[in-house]
């Protein structure tokens, strides 16, 4: 019996060794602009500009990026929001001896400043099969205005995987007024998500013969959502996401139990879901990973209150990280 119970022990150790953990992160990196004078309305971010925004104070900006992507172990995937264009985020990794297996995710966006959204992968670990972006006309407008939702499909081995960055319209003109925009984005986003649920039943249903759709009750695809929101776990727009993926991001994953500092409270705006399926397997997302990084090289205290160490604050540099905390959940991986 005591042989046994040796034995035992042994498998399971031996399949904790087996089985690895990696990070995927979300980071809106407030601003991150190049010093050139582009198509896009970036006139606050160059060198003539108030902000006095210079080649030393870019590369401090992707230096500091950077110290993030080390802290948080260097992601598998890491999704960035406010990066002004596919340089820039090629920048983070360039010539980087820690960063020389990333491939990068872009898709210039309609957005009239120009930031978008991106991601950063693995590419020795993963294969990218095929990625995109969604845009979209918001509620009032007759063209295309905001930020595109990029979406990216991967392989791990035998299992494909997608994954959604996003970065939803702002609360400019109050919460309230500015909500039915943030509702069309999750229209848009929950769109997709159903549409990749549905063609993978499709797909089951006509590799099983004689299968009824019944028999998929449930079955849903490997869905990763990140993003910046713009709007806390409780407001309507990301319930909508909460009706098909499980959230990772809550109070409880960090000691400010937000993300984002405002008027003196803190409040969750940067998210990540996954689909159910995601939650059991051997590729999978390990329960309540969910983290809010608060190193303590990306936060500060002012007027005696702990808070984001930001890049500026108007037009005054900080010389700091981001008005946004990172966030990332774990993935096992074997």
């Amino acid at each position: 019996m005591k042989n046994l119970l040796v034995l035992f022990a042994l498998i399971q150790l031996s399949l904790g060794f087996s089985q690895k953990l990696n990070t995927i992160g979300f980071y809106n990196v407030e601003n991150l602009f190049d010093t050139l004078d582009g198509p896009n309305d970036d006139a606050e971010y160059l060198p003539s500009a108030k902000s006095e925004w210079n080649t030393a104070k870019y590369e401090e900006k992707l230096s500091h990026i950077r110290q993030v992507l080390l802290a948080m172990g260097k992601p598998l995937i890491c999704g960035f929001s406010e990066v002004e264009n596919r340089s820039v985020v090629q920048a983070i990794v360039s010539g980087q001896k820690d960063f020389k297996r990333y491939g990068v995710v872009h898709y210039d966006s309609p957005d009239a400043r120009g930031i978008d959204v991106a991601l950063l992968y693995d590419s020795v670990k993963l294969t990218l099969l095929e990625s995109n972006r969604i845009r979209f006309t918001l509620p009032g407008e007759d063209k295309p205005t905001t930020r595109d939702i990029l979406w990216a499909k991967f392989r791990y081995k035998k299992t494909s995987f997608y994954v959604m960055v996003n970065h939803w319209p702002s609360r400019r003109g109050g919460a309230d007024e500015s909500e039915v925009k943030r509702l069309a984005a999750a229209r848009i986003a929950t769109g997709f998500i159903d549409s990749l649920n549905v063609a993978k039943i499709n797909a089951l249903m006509a590799q099983t013969k004689g299968a009824s759709i019944s028999m998929f009750s449930g079955v849903t695809e490997n869905i990763i959502f990140l993003g910046d929101l713009n709007d806390h776990p409780e407001n309507s727009a990301p319930k909508m996401v909460v009706e098909r993926l499980q959230p990772m991001i809550t109070s409880e994953s960090g000691p400010t139990k937000g993300t984002h500092f405002y008027n003196n409270e803190w409040g969750i705006l940067d998210h990540i879901y996954v689909s159910k399926s995601l939650l059991n397997g051997k590729f999978g997302v390990k329960s309540n990973s969910g983290v809010i990084h608060t190193f303590p090289f990306v936060m500060e205290e002012y007027n005696g209150v702990t808070q984001p160490k930001r890049t500026y604050a108007g037009s005054k540099y900080l010389g700091g990280f981001s008005d946004h905390l990172p966030v990332s959940i774990q993935i096992k991986m074997k």
